[in-house]
């Protein structure tokens, strides 16, 4: 998964061990040691995710400096998402943290997969939220089905409801989980989100609900769980349906009692959050029990906004064009070009089995590789993705993954390139969960957010 980390840590040691673990994973892995560079560096490029230490001067716990590190990232045109690192568990710092804008928090020493969990939900959040307005999480389109989901949003935040956000991958399910904390009563608190998905069972407690120092080998300090950290705001449950049902059990009870217990503390703690989940599962398997448990969504999904797909709602298609064409014509600095009306016309009738995402993707390729005085139709790649769309809709039982056969040079037959067999296998797999990502990722052996790059670069 290509991207660029930067690891601001003043302990060398520490710098460097994030570095090994992380450039074997991401490629590019810079380490700066001293705050006083960060100005030159982000002149040179800005990172797509930040590992920043809280403290800096020795002796000094209370994060300030981190804190002001944090403002300079997140003041930045293209800001990265931020995680922030500490070796000090304090819940007010790490809620501080969050508040100015980091995605989300670790405690040193970590443990090594939720390190790199860690960076892949950054990695993530920084897509989604790429896909909002002007790089800002808002939802985009005047067409009726917006109107009214946007009137639902209105509704429903002064509440304190719980509320289940349910839709296709790509149609901006956490844009609407931002939404509805932005226009809450906890405006002023922070929105922690949490890919439940990716998760292990093995450490699903001490992730939630915290741990004490000494409860567990690892457990070398006191560390706050996500609803700590999320006390007095929202906490967003993404991809909710993937959860274990052992694992959902343990939720329900903390929903139930409205208290969590640390591992290894005496007595529970008083949670304040608002639950905000959301689940790209057809709403008819959530009632299965196999898959969901009932006592459980009758918890989270006092009410159930449905965001709808972009094929319902074809006349926000030109706007969403106009904005993301707009965007990275700035981002990639080329010129401002106006958009065929076959192009425009072909935009309009395509299904976008992607959605808003897959839209933004087309664009982007459309600004980048488009030579002519006007956006032209192949621009955008389209081509590709009908073939995925077909291959999508066919039923599960038709699709077979067989081992790739090499064609000798001088075939003309079918299309065996590495990108062909690789979107194919995407595609199927896709079909045989039923589009779970989190599923389809675990076998094709990658992460969640290497799948969504994938699904961009393919246009499925």
């Amino acid at each position: 998964m290509p991207a660029y980390i930067l690891i601001l840590d003043d302990d060398a040691d520490v710098a460097t061990a994030a570095q090994l673990l992380l450039r074997r994973r991401y490629g590019q892995v810079a380490t700066l040691s001293d705050p006083a560079g960060l100005p030159a560096l982000l002149a040179r490029g800005v990172p797509d995710v930040v590992l920043l230490d809280l403290n800096f001067t020795p002796g000094s716990i209370n994060g300030a400096e981190g804190l002001a590190l944090l403002d300079i990232l997140r003041a930045q045109s293209n800001p990265p998402a931020v995680i922030a690192m500490t070796a000090y568990a304090d819940v007010p710092l790490a809620v501080e943290a969050l508040k100015r804008g980091a995605g989300d928090f670790i405690t040193k020493p970590w443990d090594n997969a939720r390190l790199v969990a860690a960076v892949d939900q950054a990695l993530a959040r920084r897509e989604a939220v790429r896909g909002g307005a002007a790089g800002s999480p808002e939802l985009m389109g005047e067409s009726r089905a917006m109107q009214e989901l946007k009137a639902l949003i209105a509704s429903v935040a002064p509440t304190e409801a719980n509320v289940m956000v349910l839709g296709e991958n790509g149609v901006g399910k956490e844009l609407v989980a931002r939404a509805i904390h932005a226009a809450s009563r906890r405006a002023a608190g922070t929105m922690l989100a949490v890919d439940m998905g990716a998760l292990p069972e093995s450490t699903f407690e001490s992730e939630l609900f915290g741990h004490r120092k000494g409860s567990f080998t690892d457990a070398k300090a006191d560390r706050a769980g996500r609803f700590q950290a999320a006390r007095g705001g929202s906490l967003f449950l993404d991809e909710i349906g993937n959860m274990p049902l052992a694992a959902q059990a343990k939720l329900l009870t903390a929903l139930e009692r409205r208290e969590v217990t640390p591992i290894g503390a005496d007595k529970p703690e008083s949670i304040d959050v608002r639950i905000i989940s959301a689940t790209n599962l057809e709403e008819a398997r959530l009632f299965d029990p196999s898959v969901f448990r009932a006592d459980l969504l009758f918890r989270l999904n006092t009410i159930v906004i449905r965001v709808p797909p972009l094929r319902e709602r074809r006349e926000d298609v030109p706007l969403l064009v106009q904005h993301y064409l707009k965007l990275y014509e700035a981002q990639y600095e080329r010129p401002s070009r106006n958009l065929t009306a076959t192009a425009m016309d072909a935009l309009l009738r395509h299904d976008w089995p992607g959605n808003v995402r897959a839209l933004r993707h087309a664009c982007e390729r459309a600004v980048i590789l488009g030579q002519g005085m006007e956006y032209a139709i192949n621009d955008f790649g389209l081509a590709a993705t009908s073939i995925a769309t077909a291959v999508t809709i066919a039923p599960v039982s038709t699709i077979t993954l067989a081992p790739p056969v090499i064609a000798p040079a001088s075939s003309s037959g079918g299309d065996l390139t590495l990108d062909a067999i690789e979107r194919a296998a995407i595609a199927a797999t896709l079909v045989q969960f039923n589009g779970n990502i989190s599923h389809a990722a675990k076998t094709l052996g990658i992460s969640r957010a290497a799948l969504y790059r994938k699904l961009g670069k393919h246009g499925i």
